[in-house]
């Protein structure tokens, strides 16, 4: 398996209904693109004010597979629409697990 995890912080403005409509997105991402085997995703709930806002953390099944939802064209348009000029700092990482 393996899995990406990528962290958001938001812009000054980003509300609560933004916040809903990125959750909303990544529900339907992981119901349009097949190669996502499970995807997990909140809010930070706020113990360390270190911490980014909101995580993502998504398992697929290979490398390749992940590179195909990197790039899908739903993916891109869910960046382009609800992540772009939105955040003033990201974070990601990509790993092998058991």
């Amino acid at each position: 398996m393996f899995r990406h995890v990528v962290m958001f912080k938001w812009a000054d403005g980003v509300d609560a209904d933004h916040v809903a409509a990125v959750a909303d997105g990544l529900d339907n991402l992981a119901a349009s693109i097949e190669q996502i085997k499970q995807y997990r995703h909140g809010p930070d709930v706020g113990l360390s004010d270190q911490n980014f806002d909101y995580v993502v953390v998504g398992d697929f099944d290979s490398s390749d597979d992940y590179v195909v939802y990197r790039d899908h064209p739903v993916h891109q348009e869910f960046i382009a629409e609800l992540i772009a000029g939105r955040i003033t700092e990201r974070a990601a990482a990509q790993f092998e697990i058991d």
